[in-house]
């Protein structure tokens, strides 16, 4: 236990094609983690863990999950070996409770997770756990989740939430290039975290058609309230890799703290 606040993440985890190429973004990531404290070990809100009820990895060795197709074989050939944390996964069961938080034999390490901490951490000598999302949730839930867990940023635990501001692939093209209402509802996320209206954000459904199509089917936005919930008052927020990618894809990575 320290009295210094481990930051919290949350990135824009885009193409798991970032994983194995040099671009803006991997890049960014890169530098990112390099202004980091060292953290003991890692908690990642993953997109791509959708589940009824809330999960968490508890493995001594999690399998790297290839969750997509149609991708070159080199991106099917990598793996992360990060070791998991049997005493993590315990640590967030006893903050949230048993009853609301269960541990996870079977899933691993998805693209939202090792995508992004293989550019970060490249020796994947830092164990990482994995949270999921429960979709039977409202959106408040999530940020509350995320409020019980504020303990572990005392702890030396770097806290990821990884999804996207603005994820709609069914409008998205594969073009560098960015439509208005993603470029409007992006914006206006950025805004909201600077003023600490976190309220705006979880109650995206009020702020009409930018919002709807920004956040679509919500599963790459709902990480980005758990990493809202482990805020401190006035805690500093900054941006990087902020870029909106074929018309409706935010890669917009947040630091707080």
């Amino acid at each position: 236990m320290t009295d210094t606040l481990m930051p919290v993440l949350f990135m824009g985890h885009g193409s798991p094609m970032n994983a194995i190429e040099d671009n803006e973004f991997s890049l960014a990531w890169q530098e990112a983690a390099g202004n980091l404290p060292r953290p003991k070990a890692i908690l990642c809100i993953s997109a791509h863990w959708e589940t009824r009820g809330t999960q968490v990895t508890a493995m001594k060795q999690p399998r790297t999950i290839h969750d997509f197709y149609g991708f070159p074989r080199p991106l099917f050939e990598k793996q992360y070996p990060a070791p998991g944390s049997p005493e993590l996964a315990e640590r967030v069961i006893q903050l949230v409770g048993p009853s609301v938080v269960q541990p996870d034999h079977a899933w691993g390490l998805d693209h939202c997770t090792w995508s992004v901490l293989c550019r970060m951490y490249p020796a994947a000598d830092i164990p990482v756990i994995q949270l999921s999302l429960d979709r039977s949730q409202e959106n408040a839930a999530h940020y509350q989740l995320g409020r019980k867990l504020i303990q572990l940023r005392q702890e030396g635990i770097l806290i990821v939430g990884s999804g996207n501001t603005v994820h709609n692939l069914r409008l998205m093209v594969w073009e560098d290039t960015a439509f208005d209402w993603a470029v409007e509802y992006d914006e206006k996320v950025k805004q909201w975290i600077m003023d600490e209206d976190h309220e705006a954000i979880i109650h995206y459904e009020k702020h009409g058609k930018p919002a709807l199509l920004s956040v679509n089917s919500a599963e790459h936005y709902l990480p980005l309230l758990y990493v809202l919930g482990l805020r401190q008052p006035h805690e500093p927020a900054s941006f990087f890799a902020d870029k909106l990618w074929g018309g409706s894809l935010s890669m917009r990575c947040v630091k707080m703290g």
